[in-house]
Protein backbone atom coordinates (compact mmCIF):
# COMPACT_ATOMS: atom_id res chain seq x y z
CA UNK A 1 0.00 0.00 0.00
CA UNK A 2 1.44 3.52 -0.83
CA UNK A 3 -0.61 7.08 -0.40
CA UNK A 4 0.38 9.67 -1.99
CA UNK A 5 0.83 12.81 0.87
CA UNK A 6 2.90 15.37 -1.38
CA UNK A 7 1.90 17.16 -4.27
CA UNK A 8 3.36 16.30 -8.25
CA UNK A 9 3.95 19.05 -10.04
CA UNK A 10 5.75 17.34 -12.88
CA UNK A 11 5.49 13.62 -13.36
CA UNK A 12 7.39 13.16 -16.07
CA UNK A 13 7.58 9.74 -15.72
CA UNK A 14 10.27 7.57 -17.53
CA UNK A 15 9.55 3.97 -19.37
CA UNK A 16 11.61 1.65 -16.99
CA UNK A 17 9.87 -1.40 -18.87
CA UNK A 18 12.59 -3.44 -20.83
CA UNK A 19 11.86 -6.94 -21.65
CA UNK A 20 8.13 -8.71 -21.25
CA UNK A 21 7.12 -11.98 -20.03
CA UNK A 22 7.35 -15.17 -18.13
CA UNK A 23 11.36 -15.50 -18.43
CA UNK A 24 13.31 -18.46 -18.00
CA UNK A 25 13.73 -20.19 -14.54
CA UNK A 26 17.18 -20.65 -13.66
CA UNK A 27 19.11 -21.74 -10.32
CA UNK A 28 22.64 -20.46 -9.32
CA UNK A 29 25.07 -22.72 -7.07
CA UNK A 30 27.12 -21.20 -4.75
CA UNK A 31 30.21 -21.40 -4.27
CA UNK A 32 31.18 -24.19 -2.15
CA UNK A 33 28.15 -25.77 -1.03
CA UNK A 34 28.37 -29.78 -0.29
CA UNK A 35 24.38 -30.00 0.13
CA UNK A 36 21.29 -28.99 -1.09
CA UNK A 37 17.47 -28.81 0.16
CA UNK A 38 14.23 -28.93 -0.50
CA UNK A 39 12.01 -25.58 1.24
CA UNK A 40 8.87 -27.86 1.57
CA UNK A 41 9.80 -28.64 5.09
CA UNK A 42 8.09 -29.33 8.34
CA UNK A 43 8.77 -28.12 11.65
CA UNK A 44 9.03 -25.51 14.33
CA UNK A 45 11.49 -22.80 13.11
CA UNK A 46 13.11 -20.26 15.33
CA UNK A 47 13.14 -16.80 14.99
CA UNK A 48 16.87 -16.61 13.40
CA UNK A 49 19.92 -17.48 12.94
CA UNK A 50 21.33 -20.33 10.17
CA UNK A 51 19.07 -23.41 10.03
CA UNK A 52 21.32 -26.60 12.11
CA UNK A 53 19.74 -29.79 10.28
CA UNK A 54 21.78 -31.23 8.05
CA UNK A 55 19.48 -31.35 4.40
CA UNK A 56 19.75 -34.38 2.28
CA UNK A 57 21.80 -34.55 -0.30
CA UNK A 58 20.79 -33.15 -4.30
CA UNK A 59 19.98 -34.84 -6.77
CA UNK A 60 22.73 -34.60 -9.49
CA UNK A 61 20.49 -34.16 -12.53
CA UNK A 62 18.26 -31.56 -11.11
CA UNK A 63 20.74 -29.16 -9.26
CA UNK A 64 21.53 -28.33 -6.15
CA UNK A 65 18.15 -27.85 -4.94
CA UNK A 66 17.22 -32.03 -5.37
CA UNK A 67 15.06 -33.40 -7.81
CA UNK A 68 11.45 -32.61 -5.93
CA UNK A 69 12.10 -29.25 -5.47
CA UNK A 70 13.26 -29.10 -8.85
CA UNK A 71 9.59 -30.25 -10.05
CA UNK A 72 7.96 -27.69 -7.59
CA UNK A 73 10.34 -24.94 -9.23
CA UNK A 74 9.39 -25.76 -12.34
CA UNK A 75 5.75 -25.74 -11.48
CA UNK A 76 6.15 -22.15 -10.23
CA UNK A 77 7.91 -21.27 -13.19
CA UNK A 78 5.29 -22.19 -15.44
CA UNK A 79 2.81 -20.43 -13.44
CA UNK A 80 4.86 -17.03 -14.01
CA UNK A 81 4.63 -17.79 -18.01
CA UNK A 82 0.91 -17.74 -17.91
CA UNK A 83 0.71 -14.21 -16.25
CA UNK A 84 1.18 -11.24 -18.39
CA UNK A 85 3.22 -8.27 -17.31
CA UNK A 86 6.43 -8.23 -15.45
CA UNK A 87 6.68 -11.21 -12.49
CA UNK A 88 9.93 -11.81 -11.08
CA UNK A 89 10.46 -14.19 -8.20
CA UNK A 90 13.82 -15.03 -6.30
CA UNK A 91 14.40 -18.14 -3.59
CA UNK A 92 17.63 -18.09 -1.60
CA UNK A 93 18.49 -21.10 0.81
CA UNK A 94 20.56 -19.07 3.27
CA UNK A 95 22.18 -22.42 4.53
CA UNK A 96 23.44 -23.61 1.15
CA UNK A 97 23.95 -20.12 -1.11
CA UNK A 98 21.67 -22.00 -3.50
CA UNK A 99 19.59 -19.43 -5.74
CA UNK A 100 16.78 -19.55 -7.74
CA UNK A 101 15.31 -17.47 -10.00
CA UNK A 102 12.54 -17.12 -13.00
CA UNK A 103 10.66 -14.53 -14.63
CA UNK A 104 11.92 -11.36 -14.52
CA UNK A 105 13.66 -10.77 -10.91
CA UNK A 106 15.96 -8.27 -12.23
CA UNK A 107 13.08 -6.26 -13.88
CA UNK A 108 12.87 -2.45 -11.70
CA UNK A 109 9.41 -2.14 -10.19
CA UNK A 110 7.55 0.49 -8.24
CA UNK A 111 8.20 -0.89 -4.27
CA UNK A 112 5.04 0.41 -3.39
CA UNK A 113 5.20 -0.86 0.67
CA UNK A 114 7.88 -3.47 0.26
CA UNK A 115 10.73 -0.32 0.70
CA UNK A 116 8.87 0.02 4.71
CA UNK A 117 11.16 -2.79 5.47
CA UNK A 118 14.16 -0.51 4.72
CA UNK A 119 13.13 2.15 6.42
CA UNK A 120 12.40 0.31 9.27
CA UNK A 121 15.76 -1.68 9.39
CA UNK A 122 17.59 1.92 9.00
CA UNK A 123 15.37 3.34 12.20
CA UNK A 124 16.35 0.40 14.18
CA UNK A 125 19.78 0.38 13.04
CA UNK A 126 21.04 3.89 13.38
CA UNK A 127 19.01 4.11 16.99
CA UNK A 128 21.01 0.87 18.28
CA UNK A 129 24.15 2.52 17.28
CA UNK A 130 22.81 5.88 18.93
CA UNK A 131 23.39 7.98 15.76
CA UNK A 132 19.31 8.66 16.23
CA UNK A 133 16.95 8.16 19.35
CA UNK A 134 13.90 5.70 18.57
CA UNK A 135 11.69 6.82 21.13
CA UNK A 136 8.74 4.90 21.67
CA UNK A 137 6.31 7.02 19.41
CA UNK A 138 8.86 5.58 16.79
CA UNK A 139 8.55 1.84 18.07
CA UNK A 140 4.41 2.16 17.63
CA UNK A 141 4.93 3.60 13.74
CA UNK A 142 7.46 1.09 12.75
CA UNK A 143 5.01 -2.03 14.21
CA UNK A 144 2.20 -0.13 12.22
CA UNK A 145 4.36 -0.40 9.50
CA UNK A 146 4.64 -3.92 9.52
CA UNK A 147 1.29 -5.21 10.39
CA UNK A 148 -0.91 -3.03 8.41
CA UNK A 149 1.23 -1.35 5.91
CA UNK A 150 0.30 2.02 7.96
CA UNK A 151 1.46 5.17 5.47
CA UNK A 152 0.95 7.67 8.12
CA UNK A 153 3.65 5.99 10.42
CA UNK A 154 5.97 5.93 7.28
CA UNK A 155 5.76 9.65 6.50
CA UNK A 156 6.08 10.19 9.85
CA UNK A 157 9.27 8.09 9.83
CA UNK A 158 10.45 9.22 6.46
CA UNK A 159 10.30 12.96 7.66
CA UNK A 160 12.02 12.41 11.05
CA UNK A 161 15.00 10.13 10.38
CA UNK A 162 16.52 11.96 7.29
CA UNK A 163 13.71 11.62 4.22
CA UNK A 164 15.61 10.91 1.01
CA UNK A 165 19.49 10.83 3.10
CA UNK A 166 17.87 7.75 4.25
CA UNK A 167 18.63 5.93 0.90
CA UNK A 168 21.91 6.26 0.82
CA UNK A 169 22.06 3.21 3.16
CA UNK A 170 19.21 1.01 1.40
CA UNK A 171 21.89 1.24 -1.75
CA UNK A 172 25.26 1.11 -0.10
CA UNK A 173 24.56 -0.62 2.81
CA UNK A 174 21.81 -2.75 2.34
CA UNK A 175 22.37 -3.97 -1.18
CA UNK A 176 19.37 -2.21 -2.94
CA UNK A 177 21.87 -1.31 -5.97
CA UNK A 178 19.02 -0.91 -8.82
CA UNK A 179 16.83 1.26 -6.22
CA UNK A 180 15.78 4.43 -7.89
CA UNK A 181 13.41 7.51 -7.14
CA UNK A 182 10.89 7.90 -10.73
CA UNK A 183 12.08 10.52 -12.49
CA UNK A 184 9.40 13.24 -11.97
CA UNK A 185 8.78 12.87 -9.29
CA UNK A 186 9.36 14.07 -5.35
CA UNK A 187 12.28 12.09 -3.75
CA UNK A 188 9.63 10.25 -1.13
CA UNK A 189 9.20 7.03 0.26
CA UNK A 190 6.14 6.34 -2.00
CA UNK A 191 7.75 7.41 -5.64
CA UNK A 192 10.70 4.75 -5.99
CA UNK A 193 11.12 1.61 -8.17
CA UNK A 194 13.36 -1.49 -7.36
CA UNK A 195 13.84 -5.41 -8.70
CA UNK A 196 12.73 -8.49 -6.61
CA UNK A 197 16.56 -8.86 -6.65
CA UNK A 198 16.47 -5.71 -4.67
CA UNK A 199 14.25 -6.97 -2.15
CA UNK A 200 16.13 -10.27 -1.79
CA UNK A 201 19.27 -8.48 -0.40
CA UNK A 202 17.79 -6.63 1.84
CA UNK A 203 15.80 -9.35 3.34
CA UNK A 204 19.33 -10.96 3.63
CA UNK A 205 20.56 -8.08 5.14
CA UNK A 206 18.10 -8.08 7.69
CA UNK A 207 18.23 -11.58 8.51
CA UNK A 208 22.33 -12.22 8.94
CA UNK A 209 23.35 -8.72 9.37
CA UNK A 210 21.34 -6.82 11.73
CA UNK A 211 21.82 -6.96 14.97
CA UNK A 212 20.19 -10.03 16.74
CA UNK A 213 17.89 -7.98 18.84
CA UNK A 214 16.61 -5.40 15.65
CA UNK A 215 16.37 -8.71 13.54
CA UNK A 216 14.13 -11.14 15.93
CA UNK A 217 12.02 -8.08 16.53
CA UNK A 218 11.45 -7.59 12.28
CA UNK A 219 11.52 -11.19 11.90
CA UNK A 220 8.62 -11.59 14.30
CA UNK A 221 6.94 -8.59 13.00
CA UNK A 222 6.53 -10.28 9.36
CA UNK A 223 5.19 -13.20 11.12
CA UNK A 224 2.27 -11.71 12.56
CA UNK A 225 0.89 -9.23 10.56
CA UNK A 226 -2.45 -8.20 9.99
CA UNK A 227 -4.43 -9.45 7.71
CA UNK A 228 -4.54 -6.92 5.33
CA UNK A 229 -1.40 -8.47 4.53
CA UNK A 230 -1.79 -12.30 4.81
CA UNK A 231 -0.74 -13.07 1.19
CA UNK A 232 2.71 -13.10 -0.99
CA UNK A 233 5.62 -14.80 1.18
CA UNK A 234 2.56 -15.75 3.73
CA UNK A 235 1.32 -18.13 1.13
CA UNK A 236 4.30 -20.59 1.86
CA UNK A 237 1.96 -21.89 4.88
CA UNK A 238 1.60 -21.45 8.38
CA UNK A 239 4.04 -24.80 8.95
CA UNK A 240 6.37 -23.01 7.39
CA UNK A 241 6.17 -19.79 9.95
CA UNK A 242 6.25 -17.44 7.00
CA UNK A 243 7.03 -13.29 7.35
CA UNK A 244 5.67 -10.99 4.57
CA UNK A 245 5.87 -7.45 4.14
CA UNK A 246 3.56 -6.89 1.23
CA UNK A 247 3.01 -3.57 -1.16
CA UNK A 248 0.13 -3.00 -3.25
CA UNK A 249 -0.69 0.45 -5.23
CA UNK A 250 -1.73 1.68 -8.28
CA UNK A 251 0.66 3.77 -10.50
CA UNK A 252 1.53 5.54 -13.65
CA UNK A 253 4.10 4.64 -16.36
CA UNK A 254 3.97 5.25 -20.20
CA UNK A 255 1.12 2.62 -21.38
CA UNK A 256 -1.13 3.97 -18.36
CA UNK A 257 -2.10 3.25 -15.09
CA UNK A 258 -1.41 -0.28 -13.49
CA UNK A 259 -1.35 -2.20 -10.46
CA UNK A 260 1.76 -3.28 -8.68
CA UNK A 261 1.75 -6.13 -6.08
CA UNK A 262 4.79 -7.29 -4.21
CA UNK A 263 6.26 -9.17 -1.22
CA UNK A 264 9.81 -9.67 0.27
CA UNK A 265 9.83 -12.49 3.36
CA UNK A 266 11.20 -15.59 4.33
CA UNK A 267 9.83 -19.36 5.20
CA UNK A 268 11.07 -22.27 6.67
CA UNK A 269 13.24 -23.38 9.69
CA UNK A 270 15.06 -20.62 10.99
CA UNK A 271 14.20 -18.36 8.37
CA UNK A 272 16.32 -20.37 6.01
CA UNK A 273 14.50 -19.31 2.79
CA UNK A 274 14.59 -15.88 1.66
CA UNK A 275 11.57 -14.96 -0.83
CA UNK A 276 11.05 -11.94 -3.09
CA UNK A 277 8.27 -11.33 -5.47
CA UNK A 278 7.25 -8.20 -7.68
CA UNK A 279 4.55 -8.07 -10.35
CA UNK A 280 3.89 -5.21 -12.46
CA UNK A 281 0.25 -5.57 -14.01
CA UNK A 282 -0.48 -5.04 -17.16
CA UNK A 283 -2.18 -0.90 -17.64
CA UNK A 284 -5.83 -1.05 -18.19
CA UNK A 285 -6.45 -4.84 -17.68
CA UNK A 286 -5.24 -6.58 -14.20
CA UNK A 287 -6.42 -6.09 -11.24
CA UNK A 288 -5.07 -5.85 -7.35
CA UNK A 289 -7.29 -9.34 -6.92
CA UNK A 290 -5.37 -10.75 -10.38
CA UNK A 291 -2.23 -9.25 -9.10
CA UNK A 292 -2.31 -10.85 -4.93
CA UNK A 293 -3.34 -14.46 -6.32
CA UNK A 294 -0.74 -14.42 -8.72
CA UNK A 295 2.47 -13.99 -6.41
CA UNK A 296 0.57 -15.83 -3.71
CA UNK A 297 0.07 -18.77 -6.46
CA UNK A 298 3.51 -18.66 -7.11
CA UNK A 299 5.05 -18.95 -3.74
CA UNK A 300 2.70 -21.59 -2.27
CA UNK A 301 3.47 -23.60 -5.56
CA UNK A 302 7.38 -22.81 -4.72
CA UNK A 303 6.51 -24.36 -1.47
CA UNK A 304 4.20 -27.25 -2.10
CA UNK A 305 1.24 -25.22 -0.24
CA UNK A 306 -1.92 -25.56 -1.78
CA UNK A 307 -2.91 -23.29 -5.08
CA UNK A 308 -5.26 -21.20 -5.25
CA UNK A 309 -3.42 -20.03 -1.98
CA UNK A 310 -6.20 -18.77 1.15
CA UNK A 311 -5.30 -15.13 0.80
CA UNK A 312 -7.30 -11.87 1.90
CA UNK A 313 -6.66 -9.54 -1.00
CA UNK A 314 -7.40 -5.81 0.29
CA UNK A 315 -9.55 -3.48 -0.37
CA UNK A 316 -8.38 -2.06 -3.62
CA UNK A 317 -9.03 1.70 -2.23
CA UNK A 318 -5.85 1.07 -0.34
CA UNK A 319 -3.76 0.82 -3.07
CA UNK A 320 -4.83 4.26 -4.41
Amino acid sequence: MRKRRVSITALGLVALLTGCGGGQARWATPTSPSTGATPAVSGAPSASGPAAASPPSPDADCGPWGCAQQRRFDAAAALVKTKPGYLGLVVVDRQTGAVWRTGTPEHVMWTSSTIKLAIATSVLERGRTGEVTVDAQARQQIAAMFSVSDNDAADALWKRYGKDAMVRRFTQVYGMTGLTFVPGSPRYWGFMKASAEDLRRLMSYVLDKLDPADRDYIVGAMRHVGQIQQWGVWAAGAALQPGTKDGWSIESDPGGKHWCTSAVGFAGPNARYIVAVMYHLPPGSGTIDAGVHAVSDAVATVFGAPTPAPVTVPDPSTGL
